[in-house]
């Protein structure tokens, strides 16, 4: 299934934090199919097969990679949706890449050369979500070494025709808490020369500040900072969904609940539109 990060129409990636069990998982995914029509840019479902940065030793982690594959190409044949899926170590880029449609590198890892290389010599698409330290067009560098792997792959591949994309999703201010700047959005697009989606939910994490050393979350922000982003002009959203976050394995304080997500979509997609009309 071809994947494009539109930068015409407005996009989303969403689903849970962590693979559950199947009743869970093509729960969200069914949800997200039908929402999916109503979305310019369409939908992409996402969820990891493995918590690798979680903050406590004993969290848990999802059910690895061979499993979290498997259920994922479950989600993908039920629910006809692309599927997204992060990666934190080069050896699970190609599995993952025989699966899924597009590979994440999560926030952390950022500037590790050999999983960035190993995700773009995969030729799938590839979403860099930008560190909690860096500034916007500290990104340049992250997104050119996935375009070396993907260029690298095939000698007659021209690197800018890598599907890559820029994730903003706050950087830290003080201590256990995030902040937006909207000016990194245009910062960020610009330095890349790449599509830039806005995180909506790790946005509102707290991390280190929930209960028992967890991370918190300021559910609450989501929908104000999500609107804030439209206006600015992101090309697409990225936002974690649970049906009872209150009781999901991780990040439960900073998603957005399912049944509430259509409402807030929607309102998004018109303050896109009006944006850039």
């Amino acid at each position: 299934m071809a994947v494009h990060f539109r930068r015409d129409a407005l996009f989303l990636i969403a689903g849970p934090c962590q693979l559950e069990d199947d009743a869970l998982n093509l729960r969200v995914a069914e949800h997200l199919a039908r929402l999916a029509d109503r979305v310019p840019g369409g939908i992409i479902y996402k969820a990891s097969f493995d918590k690798a940065n979680r903050s406590n030793a004993g969290a848990t982690r999802g059910p690895g990679l061979d499993e979290g594959l498997a259920a994922l190409d479950r989600v993908k044949r039920a629910s006809g949706l692309p599927i997204l899926t992060d990666v934190h170590l080069p050896e699970q880029c190609a599995p993952a890449g025989q699966v899924v449609d597009v590979l994440q590198i999560p926030a952390f890892l950022c500037r590790q050369t050999d999983l960035l290389v190993a995700a773009g010599a995969t030729g799938r698409p590839v979403n860099v979500k930008k560190g909690q330290w860096m500034h916007p067009e500290g990104m340049r560098g992250a997104l050119e070494k996935v375009r070396a792997g993907f260029a690298g792959s095939s000698g007659s591949r021209d690197p800018m025709a890598a599907e890559v994309a820029a994730t903003e999703r706050g950087t830290f201010f003080g201590y256990g808490d995030l902040v937006v700047d909207y000016r990194g959005f245009s910062r960020m697009r610009e330095a890349c020369d790449a599509p830039v989606i806005f995180d909506a939910t790790h946005s509102v994490q707290q991390p280190g500040r929930g209960e028992g050393g967890t991370s918190g979350g300021a559910r609450e922000f989501i929908p104000p900072l999500t609107m804030a982003a439209c206006a600015v002009g992101v090309d697409g959203l990225f936002m974690e969904t649970h049906p009872d976050p209150a009781h999901a394995p991780s990040d439960g304080p900073n998603m957005m609940p399912l049944h509430l997500l259509d409402d807030l979509i929607l309102r998004a997609v018109d303050v896109w539109a009006r944006a850039r009309a």
